[in-house]
């Protein structure tokens, strides 16, 4: 099963038809997605599901839907075991962004954290849950596939938002603090957190 999020309503993969309370059944094979993604957008649907026949090929056909997005980011812990945060667009999130050329996923990830947020020293320790989001860009839907990774640093400098991509404050925050930062976050950092 996988969740790909419009907004903060999910767009389920499944294998297995469900009586509809609160949400609706589309074959995955026959379903027009600009239709899903606009009931999801304008009604009270807490969720679509998307049912297929095989479980393995479930994303794979989805993907196929719309325009991919391959993005990298990190889950980053100082040696206090505060998370990194960004905040952008009134909410609070992990640093990510979009590869370059022919870079890595996991050269993406370092390189965006540093970018978006000024940390240095960053060592991924393990690859995390990747995430799936639908945007709209120049009038058109595409879906973010976002290879999460998580890290750790040293580092002991001062942040810097990089605020030419709307971020306006960066900041490590305890663990307490992180779950009540989630309250104000997006569906797919909640998983990651």
């Amino acid at each position: 099963m996988y969740h790909i999020f419009v907004n903060d309503k999910p767009i389920i993969l499944t294998t297995e038809v469900q009586k509809e309370d609160g949400f609706k059944n589309y074959l995955l094979s026959k379903v027009n997605i600009g239709k899903v993604i606009r009931e999801l957008n304008s009604t009270s649907l807490k969720e679509v599901r998307l049912i297929g026949k095989k479980e393995h090929k479930l994303l794979k056909k989805f993907l196929k839907l719309l325009p991919n997005v391959i993005a990298g980011g990190g889950k980053v812990y100082n040696s206090k075991g505060e998370t990194l945060f960004i905040f952008r667009n009134n909410k609070w999130d992990l640093p990510k962004g979009k590869t370059e050329g022919k870079e890595t996923i996991e050269t993406t990830a370092i390189r965006e954290v540093e970018e978006e947020t000024g940390v240095t020293g960053l060592e991924i320790t393990k690859s995390l849950q990747t995430t799936y989001h639908i945007f709209k860009r120049n009038g058109r839907h595409r879906i973010k596939v976002t290879y999460w990774f998580e890290m750790k640093t040293s580092f002991n400098g001062k942040l810097y938002p990089q605020e030419n991509e709307g971020i306006t404050k960066v900041d490590w925050l305890t663990p307490e603090e992180s779950l009540k930062a989630l309250d104000n976050s997006y569906a797919n950092i909640r998983i990651l957190v």
